[in-house]
């Protein structure tokens, strides 16, 4: 029988977590996953009875040691945890750079395991690495976040090129797409986009700050033909460093006329602002839009359109409801 793949998903209860748990149920992979929020959801737990799941404290490193015990060597970790909302990060810098900067995982992998090179760690970063002082940015330009948040990924990014044999970051952009099994408190950008138009009163979008928004399903894809890519290699030898975001360049107000145009909503209840006009408590990039070439050519991969993506998410959102 083939071997399975065995990958530790740190962070499974988030929303690229839960996505990417649902991608690797199967013959595959061998998999379990870390959380921090307890108890587990029961959703999650009837989802997937076989993953086991351990509690860990990101902070302290506490619960790594039973992942080792009880489940063994993983063939890579994926690292989807992170304090990844601006303002938050900028009111408790510390939390933020004890959570993003994944100090106590890494210690855990060069010490756990002697044969370290055996386990690629497959991490997620962000485009607020970036300054935002013009339009697509490529991976060999310069990092100088402008918040809490940006600086505190990009501190992760060098302890990762330092400290670890081989890892694959991912600079992700805004992640859209259905919501999860087990729903989360969060507001996500397209449906909240959906909701606030169907009232029928108007809505404040910026005009004047610009991301490449990916698709939920095709950041999964990525990491699990990277996954494929490790499994399959002789040399077990991988640095790669990749912007992973959409096709389009968008500021939020021309996110929003998509969603509208999707669904009929009417577009005059959009009103364009700029995002100086707004106190946020927080220091946000102008334009950190993303050159994907990098990441196309090197996984074979063709991200999904914005428009495309709107509408996959609004159909399962449909569809969902309907179920439910």
């Amino acid at each position: 029988m083939e071997k399975k793949t065995k990958v530790v998903v740190v962070g499974g209860t988030g929303y690229l977590g839960q996505h990417l748990l649902q991608a690797l149920a199967g013959d595959r992979y061998d998999v379990a996953f870390t959380h921090h929020s307890c108890p587990l959801p029961r959703l999650l737990l009837e989802a997937f009875p076989h993953f086991p799941s351990f509690h860990v404290d990101l902070k302290t490193g506490l619960g790594f040691h039973s992942i080792s015990h009880h489940f063994g060597q993983p063939d890579v970790v994926v690292n989807c945890a992170a304090l990844s909302v601006p303002r938050v990060c900028e009111q408790d810098p510390d939390s933020a750079l004890s959570i993003n900067v994944p100090s106590s995982l890494v210690n855990w992998l060069s010490s756990a395991f002697p044969t370290k090179n055996k386990t690629l760690l497959i991490h997620l970063s962000t485009d607020q690495v970036y300054e935002g002082v013009k339009s697509f940015y490529k991976e060999e330009d310069e990092t100088l976040a402008v918040n809490v948040y940006g600086k505190s990924k990009v501190a992760a990014e060098l302890l990762i090129r330092d400290k670890c044999q081989n890892f694959a970051i991912l600079r992700s952009s805004i992640i859209f797409g259905p919501q999860t099994l087990s729903p989360l408190p969060k507001n996500l950008p397209v449906q909240w986009m959906d909701s606030v138009l169907q009232k029928g009163d108007t809505v404040d979008f910026f005009h004047d700050e610009y991301r490449c928004p990916i698709y939920v399903t095709d950041l999964v894809s990525i990491i699990l033909r990277l996954i494929d890519r490790w499994v399959l290699s002789d040399d077990k030898q991988m640095r790669l460093l990749l912007n992973a975001g959409g096709p389009d360049r968008l500021a939020r107000v021309q996110m929003a006329e998509v969603v509208a145009q999707v669904r009929g909503h009417d577009l005059s209840l959009i009103k364009h602002v700029s995002a100086s006009s707004v106190d946020r408590r927080v220091v946000s990039p102008a334009d950190i839009s993303m050159d994907i070439t990098k990441l196309i050519q090197t996984l074979d991969i063709s991200p999904t359109s914005f428009k495309d993506g709107v509408r996959l998410t609004l159909q399962s959102e449909s569809r969902s409801h309907i179920l439910s």
